[in-house]
């Protein structure tokens, strides 16, 4: 058991049997009564972020997460098949592990995932990836009712929007946090 003291960004605590990222953390010793913990934590699974006080001294459980880099291998039905770069070995991580970065994994693509006792927590992907448009409608010069976007298909089956001038075939930046447009490659 650990306590209070131990208590770090980045830390994943496992409380009433659920795992939660600590995000921030703040020691805070008042002018009149005992030091406490005010703490900031992120459910790992869902994504949830509560806010917590602890007591000085009080006694958590910290559990040990374990990030490592892997490469995208492909699709296996329900699951993604990774492969570990430095022993070689591959892991299926289930699709609702992966989530939403299911729109964003390219073959080949490094990613980071978080391992608690062998089993996946979630999938750090880059802040950006580099995907090709396989389709999107021709842009009208002068249609202006959206905008200035239109919707198009990338190479991973996602559909997002895209300025007008974009065509079918143009190699384009995504941000993996929220699935937007960033510019076009050179």
């Amino acid at each position: 058991m650990a306590s209070t003291a131990d208590i770090k960004n980045g830390v994943v605590l496992s409380i009433d049997g659920q795992l939660w990222n600590v995000i921030e953390f703040q020691h805070v010793k008042p002018g009149k009564g005992g030091a406490f913990v005010r703490t900031k934590l992120k459910n790992v699974i869902s994504g949830k972020v509560v806010d917590r006080t602890y007591n000085a001294g009080a006694k958590i459980d910290i559990e040990n997460v374990d990030r490592r880099e892997f490469t995208y291998l492909y699709a296996d039905g329900d699951g993604f098949v990774f492969m570990d770069t430095s022993d070689y070995d591959q892991i299926t991580v289930p699709g609702p592990t992966v989530g939403d970065a299911k729109n964003f994994l390219l073959e080949n693509q490094q990613v980071t995932i978080a391992l608690n006792n062998g089993n996946p927590l979630y999938i750090d992907l880059p802040a950006s990836v580099t995907l090709e448009v396989t389709y999107t409608e021709p842009g009208l010069q002068g249609d202006r009712s959206s905008a200035g976007t239109k919707p198009a298909t990338v190479e991973t089956g996602y559909e997002m929007q895209v300025p007008l001038f974009v065509e079918t075939g143009t190699k384009i930046k995504v941000d993996t946090r929220t699935g937007d447009y960033l510019g076009r490659e050179k």
